[in-house]
């Protein structure tokens, strides 16, 4: 092991669980769900193949029809996606692993095709700039309706219901997704959130969706075996805030003590980003006063060196584990990273999914 990676390197401790190292798989969209959301048996191999991993994230997965916002991506609202699930954590198990479900409601950022004809919801009518990948092609998302107040309590039961079934799935913990200008997201800022009720204005009403859904998930799975994703820059599908330092700020100090991470994408640069930002991550951390997974911008050095300066306790990586299903192997070599192949990315078959090797 090269001395630049002996914090990266080292083992860990998130919530209840042992982890060996502090290398952990972001959650990636590869667009590979056949049938309604269904993963195919081929994903119990992609993330088995990723299990030296200190811990998987999975790709995000809808917590109910109304949350989907893309063609070929995985749900955990249906018995069939059950079983599906089944097999990926009993293979990842098998290869020593410990994996996450990733829980995801798009809200605004779909279509009427994903709705039955009807529009996405939304915390305020505003619409986002963007497309959906729909069954006919790309279309332009449009302007959502308002969930009325009497909708929320439905929409928490969502998230729990997509938290039970993946207790039954077999995963050892489940990841809220909170971030990059999805449902939770969206509720949480200002620039889509423009609500005169409970669940807008200050920064409280804004969090109150968000920490209504970690209250029902963590009741399901207990604290130690929940995370939170967050990404306080992310600009696209019209997502802003006029002061994110303390929105965030705020979220993370609200979530202190009921979780057993959070997670906080930071693209410093990129084609997500027009300008460089200073890292928000560190005081993040400082405010939620637990464990950190910092994601965004690194490589196995700079990984390294946040953990050693105590910026973050682990870093999260997504394009490398692609082309490079041993990943923590190759840190610990130093090997060169391959590069994966750009189009078949999102969608297709086995290549390019399962057919990348290990080291010899």
């Amino acid at each position: 092991m090269g001395e630049t990676m002996q914090n990266l390197l080292s083992g860990a401790r998130i919530g209840a669980l042992e982890l060996p190292n502090r290398v952990v798989m972001a959650p990636m969209t590869r667009a590979r769900a056949i049938g309604d959301g269904i993963a195919p048996p081929s994903t119990a191999i992609y993330y088995a193949q990723r299990a030296s991993a200190g811990l998987i994230v999975t790709e995000g997965a809808q917590i109910s029809h109304q949350a989907r916002g893309s063609v070929w991506t995985p749900g955990i609202h249906l018995p069939e996606q059950v079983a599906a699930w089944q097999a990926v954590t009993a293979a990842v198990h098998e290869a020593g692993g410990r994996i996450f479900l990733q829980l995801w409601h798009v809200g605004r950022v779909s279509h009427q095709d994903f709705q039955d004809g009807g529009l996405p919801i939304a915390p305020s009518t505003i619409p986002a700039a963007g497309e959906a990948f729909t069954a006919e092609g790309f279309k332009p998302l449009p302007a959502p309706r308002a969930l009325d107040i009497g909708e929320m309590p439905g929409v928490v039961e969502q998230y729990a219901h997509g938290a039970r079934l993946a207790l039954m799935a077999g995963f050892d913990g489940v990841e809220i997704h909170g971030a990059n200008g999805y449902l939770l997201d969206q509720f949480l800022r200002d620039g889509s959130n423009r609500r005169g009720d409970a669940y807008g204005g200050s920064q409280a009403g804004r969090a109150r969706l968000p920490l209504e859904v970690v209250e029902a998930v963590t009741g399901i799975w207990g604290a130690d075996r929940v995370g939170y994703r967050m990404s306080p820059w992310f600009s696209m599908y019209s997502m802003s805030d006029s002061d994110p330092v303390a929105t965030f700020g705020y979220l993370a100090k609200a979530l202190s003590g009921k979780l057993a991470y959070i997670h906080v994408v930071e693209p410093v640069a990129g084609p997500a980003e027009t300008t460089v930002v200073k890292r928000l991550t560190p005081a993040l951390r400082e405010a939620f006063g637990g464990i950190t997974i910092a994601n965004g911008g690194y490589d196995a050095a700079s990984a390294d060196h946040a953990i050693a300066s105590g910026h973050t306790d682990l870093v999260s990586f997504g394009v490398p584990f692609i082309a490079n299903p041993d990943l923590p192997a190759r840190f610990a070599r130093s090997a060169p990273l391959a590069e994966p192949d750009q189009p078949s990315i999102y969608g297709g078959g086995e290549a390019g999914y399962i057919d990348y090797p290990a080291l010899a």
